[in-house]
């Protein structure tokens, strides 16, 4: 069985990769916004064209951005969302909501210290995790039911 895993979030560590590598020899298929910052931020100008202000160039991209994400989410079994150390991530609070809105399975990625501030969002999820081997570890064990060693 095929599980379809898609990675929201943070995009300026190497998370999805450390994830994507726990999870070799298992049958997973990742997604994953883009993660280019730039690509991300300007595609609605780049696309639609020039906006004079910050606010409608931003809202520009938020929603072509949109087409990728809702699709990757709908799609997904479960959805992975990590909130970062260094930035806030208000995008990933949108996906962490969307997704628990459509029954999906959520797995939220986060430290410690933003337990208070995401109490809302890990409470819509199956499981908090606070480093990307135990996600990993969680997706081996609903696929082959083994614990780690």
């Amino acid at each position: 069985m095929t599980y379809r895993v898609y990675l929201s979030g943070e995009i300026h560590t190497d998370w999805r990769d450390e994830i994507i590598a726990a999870c070799e020899g298992l049958d997973v298929a990742f997604s994953a916004p883009v993660t280019d910052h730039a690509a991300s931020d300007d595609c609605g100008v780049a696309i639609l064209g020039a906006e004079d202000t910050k606010y409608w160039h931003d809202h520009k991209g938020a929603m072509v951005n949109a087409v990728r994400t809702r699709k990757e989410i709908a799609e997904a079994d479960v959805v992975v969302v990590r909130f970062g150390e260094k930035y806030r991530q208000w995008n990933a609070a949108f996906d962490a909501g969307y997704a628990a809105a459509l029954g999906k399975s959520l797995i939220i990625l986060q430290m410690p210290e933003h337990d208070h501030a995401l109490k809302e969002v890990n409470a819509a999820a199956l499981a908090v995790a606070r480093e990307p081997v135990q996600v990993a570890q969680i997706l081996r064990y609903a696929l082959t039911g083994t614990l780690p060693s």
